[in-house]
Parts: C-alpha cells; sequence; structure tokens
C-alpha cells in the first residue's frame, strides 16, 4: 500500500506520531462526530490536543478517481486550510493529510488540524432566540463571512455547523471547518447572497443577515434582503426536490420487486 502526505511546518508532530494515531484510530481517542459518512476523533499528543478527520472510503469510480484525476478530501482540507490562513481567514491550524492508496486507488485518508474549544456554531443561534447577545454574533458573523468574499472564497457548505464561534475578551472569532469543498474567484453580489442560503429561514435572522450585509456592501439593504430571500428559496427548493427523489428511491428499493 503507498502513502502519501505532508505535514505542516508549524506541527510539533512528527511523522511517527500521526501514524501512530492512524494505527490506533479505532481503538483509542474521542469521537467528536460520528454522523455515518466521516469519522471526527480527538487525540492528545505532546500536550497537543489534534482532530482528525478520517473520510468514508468512496465506491470505486471516486477511488480511481482520487488516485489518478482528483485530489482527495483529506488534501483539499488541508490545502484549503492553508489557503484561508493565509487570507487572513480563521479556520483550525492544520497539522498533515495523509492518504492510503492501494492498487484499486484510495482507501483510506485522514486530514489533521489542531482542536478548537469553541462555545457555539450558528445552530445555536438558529435555535435559541434568547442566546446572548444573539444580534451582535450574528452581525460579526456576517463581517466574517463579508471578510471571505471579499478575499475571493466561496465555501460550499457555509451551514449551520460549520463555523465554530469563540468569545474572546472583546468580541467573537469565527473557524471554519469541514473545509474540502471551497471555490475561488471575484463573487458577484448573486453568488454572495447564495452562500448564505443554506443558514437559515428563520425572518429575524435573515433581516440581521441582509441589513448587516447591506451596510458593508453600501447596496440598498431592501436590494440586499430580496436578494438575499431569492438565493434562500431556490436552494430550499432544490433541497426538498432531492430529498423528495430520495424518499421515492427508498420507498421503492423498499417495495421489492413487482410479481
Amino acid at each position: 500500500m503507498h502513502i502519501n502526505y505532508v505535514i505542516h511546518p508549524l506541527s510539533a508532530l512528527v511523522y511517527d506520531d500521526y501514524v501512530d494515531i492512524i494505527k490506533n484510530f479505532y481503538s483509542k481517542g474521542k469521537i467528536i462526530d460520528d454522523r455515518g459518512r466521516n469519522l471526527i476523533k480527538s487525540f492528545e499528543l505532546k500536550g497537543i490536543l489534534v482532530n482528525v478527520k478520517s473520510f468514508k472510503i468512496p465506491h470505486l469510480i471516486n477511488r480511481v478517481a482520487y488516485k489518478f484525476f482528483k485530489d482527495s478530501k483529506a488534501k483539499r482540507s488541508y490545502e484549503n486550510a492553508c489557503i484561508l490562513l493565509d487570507k487572513g481567514i480563521g479556520t483550525p491550524q492544520p497539522l498533515a493529510y495523509f492518504e492510503y492508496f492501494s492498487t484499486l486507488g484510495i482507501k483510506h485518508s485522514y486530514y489533521f488540524s489542531e482542536h478548537i474549544s469553541y462555545d457555539l456554531t450558528f445552530r445555536e443561534l438558529r435555535s435559541n432566540p434568547e442566546y446572548p447577545e444573539r444580534e451582535l454574533i450574528i452581525r460579526q458573523f456576517v463581517k466574517f463571512t463579508f471578510l471571505m468574499h471579499e478575499q475571493g472564497i466561496y465555501f460550499k457548505d457555509h451551514s449551520v455547523g460549520n463555523t465554530l464561534i469563540v468569545k474572546s475578551a472583546k468580541d467573537y472569532l469565527f473557524y471554519l471547518i469541514d473545509l474540502n469543498r471551497m471555490d475561488y474567484f471575484d463573487l458577484d453580489l448573486e453568488a454572495r447572497m447564495k452562500n448564505f442560503a443554506k443558514l437559515t429561514e428563520d425572518p429575524e435572522i435573515v433581516h440581521i443577515l441582509s441589513d448587516e450585509y447591506a451596510k458593508l456592501t453600501g447596496y440598498p439593504p431592501e436590494l440586499i434582503n430580496v436578494k438575499m430571500w431569492q438565493a434562500i428559496r431556490r436552494f430550499r427548493k432544490k433541497f426538498n426536490k432531492k430529498q423528495e427523489l430520495k424518499q421515492r428511491i427508498q420507498g421503492n428499493l423498499n417495495k421489492g420487486p413487482t410479481s
């Protein structure tokens, strides 16, 4: 089996440390996220708390594709993290990625980053109208997103759980996670509004989002609000169609063959 890896120059861990974590990935460590597709665990080594994301083994076509035609999710996560930090956008410090290849293509891949102790995500802001300093946090989140857009970054998975929020002495700090899907281009207004579409349909929150983004861009608040709602409705329509199709397919599979 062939191994491909990159270790960040700032990493205090060395090759043997990462290999040891991988060898003991399923028997040691603390589970952070296990939702079926990918598994994230934390390990403490040399006084450093490290998050490790193990990506699900892809189907055969993608296994070959990730070997010969496109970068793995682990590699993309690492490289996107490096780009974000270079552009001044918060994300947990990338440490390394490892890829394991068989003759059939990629088999296992891992992305390593420093653990961030965070206070909340956007999900808590959406679900709890009484969350302390809720509007302030949302407006600072918009400023963070605006800076990302100004740097030509389009985060495809800009959703409620993919920004860690940390309360500091004066304000709030934001760190992007789940980084394997990024695009880089000069974002027009349509793209910027589309990037908010996965976050919420709550009218109060959308009003805050659009109002703050209008202040930052100089566009009329009414225009930003309309454009944002258009993007949200397009996303929800597309999402609902996908869910309906999945349910129909699953329903047909559960029925089994007809005689």
